[in-house]
């Protein structure tokens, strides 16, 4: 796993962000989804297809970034989903297949834990031979499942976002049979100011910074607007840090970063080593022309130029 996908995935976990995000991208940014309900869940999905441990004898397992499941009243009764989320660095252009196989295995999962269960209680001896034989009973019932997918990048997503994209046949009647499947997806940069507005955590920042990481003035401007920029923790830094080079820095006795701040200390950085790359590329003109016209030695050059120690040196690669 590299840097980005670490990253991402730790500041994911958090409950407060992974309920804001898809209070953000279902709800319309409403509190629907309360972070306390929200319980974290192993992320490998292993599953033995359909056939039971005499069947298909080699498991399938793949790894989901974050899973949680939530516990929503409705109606005075308990409901449970599954959520997940998909953090993604760089497009992925079998992302739909990807999401619909982590979907499938949860499925799968879900319907192995219930023939179990029913093992375990002995509830299947007076059911009749139809739901005997397939060990999930009339009455049972799957937990949803919704992926999400967020993009922590500025480039446009030119993935395919649904199955159907994927295939190379494109006859509309003939799709009309094959069950298409899409991929949810938050992409900074085809959101629009008023939507960061809808987050209620840092997501916002992060999903801001990002968005403009590449575009000095409409990254000012959102600095500028945002009061929550002047103090972004340490799990929000490594993200920008780590998804657009932001080179921010905070040090091991700081809890929080003035993002403001540490952009103009970039900007005055950058500022100063352009100055400094152009007074080096001065000397070096200097010292050549001087070698050419005077007929001395680079030595001799700099020594008429008073050239100081460092300078000789960063100067000498060059001559």
């Amino acid at each position: 796993m590299g840097v980005k996908d670490t990253v991402t995935i730790r500041y994911l976990r958090q409950n407060d962000i992974f309920a804001d995000a898809f209070n953000y991208f279902i709800y319309n940014g409403r509190k629907v989804i309360i972070p306390e309900r929200l319980e974290e869940l192993d992320t490998r999905e292993v599953d033995v297809p359909y056939g039971g441990e005499n069947g298909a004898k080699q498991p399938v397992q793949k790894t989901r970034d974050v899973i949680k499941t939530l516990r929503a009243m409705t109606d005075g009764r308990a409901a449970y989903l599954v959520l997940a989320i998909e953090a993604q660095s760089n497009i992925h252009y079998a992302m739909a297949v990807k999401n619909m196989v982590y979907d499938a295995l949860q499925y799968a999962k879900q319907v192995e834990e219930a023939v179990a269960s029913h093992r375990v209680s002995g509830d299947y001896k007076n059911v009749g031979s139809d739901e005997y034989l397939s060990g999930f009973m009339k009455q049972d019932r799957l937990m949803p499942v919704v992926t999400l997918v967020i993009y922590f990048d500025s480039k446009k997503w030119d993935g395919p976002r649904t199955i159907h994209e994927m295939f190379s046949v494109q006859d509309e009647e003939l799709l009309s049979y094959v069950p298409d499947y899409k991929i949810n997806l938050i992409e900074p940069a085809m959101m629009k100011k008023e939507d960061f507005d809808k987050f209620s955590t840092t997501l916002k920042e992060v999903l801001t910074f990002i968005k403009y990481s590449k575009d000095a003035d409409g990254l000012k401007e959102a600095l500028d607007a945002d009061p929550n920029f002047q103090h972004l923790g340490r799990e929000e830094v490594d993200v920008l840090n780590a998804c657009t080079n932001a080179d921010l820095r905070l040090s091991e006795s700081e809890v929080t970063l003035d993002v403001c701040e540490a952009i103009r200390v970039l900007n005055q950085r950058a500022a100063d080593e352009a100055a400094e790359k152009e007074r080096i590329t001065t000397l070096v003109e200097s010292i050549n022309n001087l070698k050419k016209n005077m007929g001395w030695t680079s030595e001799r050059a700099m020594e008429i130029l008073g050239l100081s120690e460092n300078d000789r040196k960063a100067t000498a690669p060059f001559l």
